[in-house]
């Protein structure tokens, strides 16, 4: 399975909008939108899990695609950096 991001969403784009448009490249296992943790509201990116094959000719042909008025920026997803943990004052 390929992971692909899918960044500079229109923020009223809905997980069913997003699985259409690639489906025109080929099976889609998943969809996920990304909201803010605080308000709800959308952040402009997802992720989209299909097969590797036809995971790199979506990326091929979506990256760039204008949707509402927005060039889709499209490529395989990378693990996340490690984030730092800690922080702030211990409590005992």
């Amino acid at each position: 399975m390929t992971t692909i991001y899918v960044g500079n969403l229109p923020f009223s784009a809905t997980e069913a909008d997003v699985r259409a448009l690639f489906e025109q490249h080929g099976a889609v296992e998943s969809v996920k939108l990304i909201n803010d943790r605080e308000t709800g509201r959308p952040r402009g990116f997802g992720f989209v899990d299909m097969q590797p094959s036809e995971a790199q000719a979506a990326i091929a042909a979506m990256n760039g695609y204008e949707m509402n008025g927005r060039a889709l920026r499209v490529n395989e997803a990378q693990p996340r950096a490690p984030r730092p943990g800690g922080g702030g004052p211990r409590r005992f």
